[in-house]
């Protein structure tokens, strides 16, 4: 059997945008003559005593843990999750806590490019394009979720591209069983800018943070800044998305990765 597999992560990329300028990544870069020098004092020889007058090429990078494609844990969320099963809930899972269970399994790609920047995805939604592409959701699926910010990323109005999914729809994927989705926007829920709008125009805060939020119902995690989803099919691969594991955090770097077996 021949298996493909999709890199489905954006590259980290010095000052890129794709991300409010505070919150950029940097990378300072440095080469192997630049080196060359402290590991000559240390060592107690010339420059030159090294092959090429050269050392070792090194990166510093600053970053945030939401940086780049990252696993959210449902502690970045909200202090509490499985408000639905446990009175009060339980308190919520960090990304260290995260079972690696959750985190390699059956994909199914939602196309959700013809919704306009802002929209809100509605459960409805969600259940017709499963039902256009003939998918029968099972515990544990990865659901992937492909806008038009996918097309967008690295341009100045990345972040306040595509589709969300809202609170309801991610309530009726985690009530499926679902606990681990993505997306290749900026964010699960509709650009901030969007929601902004909303509210000045009388909406009800409770929009913010919606599709976040209903990490209250049930604890998951979700996928952030995917990218090329368009070449995925709309099932019949597998998700593989494990996160770093940085103690107590809020979220993790993955290389998230499709693979297709043919």
């Amino acid at each position: 059997m021949a298996r493909k597999l999709i890199d489905i992560s954006i590259p980290l990329t010095n000052n890129i945008v794709c991300d409010p300028p505070h919150m950029r990544p940097q990378i300072e870069y440095f080469n192997h003559h630049d080196t060359a020098a402290s590991m000559a004092e240390y060592m107690g020889v010339k420059i030159e005593d090294l092959p090429n007058g050269e050392y070792a090429a090194v990166e510093k990078v600053t970053l945030s843990t939401h940086n780049g494609t990252h696993l959210d844990a449902p502690y970045h969320y909200f202090s509490r999750m499985n408000e639905s099963e446990v009175p009060g809930g339980v308190p919520s899972a960090k990304i260290d806590e995260i079972p690696l269970e959750w985190c390699y399994n059956p994909g199914v790609k939602l196309d959700f490019r013809h919704f306009e920047d802002g929209y809100v995805a509605t459960a409805a939604d969600v259940q017709a394009e499963l039902k256009r592409i003939g998918h029968q959701l099972r515990p544990l699926d990865i659901v992937l979720v492909n806008t038009s910010a996918g097309a967008a990323f690295g341009q100045p109005d990345f972040i306040d591209r595509g589709c969300g999914v809202g609170y309801e729809a991610t309530c009726w994927l985690l009530d499926q069983g679902v606990r681990v989705t993505g997306t290749d926007g900026w964010s699960w829920d509709a650009p901030f800018s969007t929601t902004r709008e909303k509210i000045k125009a009388g909406g009800s805060p409770a929009l913010i943070w919606e599709g976040h939020r209903a990490g209250r119902h049930k604890g998951y995690s979700h996928i952030e800044k995917l990218w090329r989803l368009d070449r995925l099919p709309a099932n019949g691969f597998e998700v593989i998305c494990f996160p770093c594991k940085i103690e107590a955090g809020s979220a993790g770097w993955t290389r998230a990765v499709a693979v297709i077996n043919d």
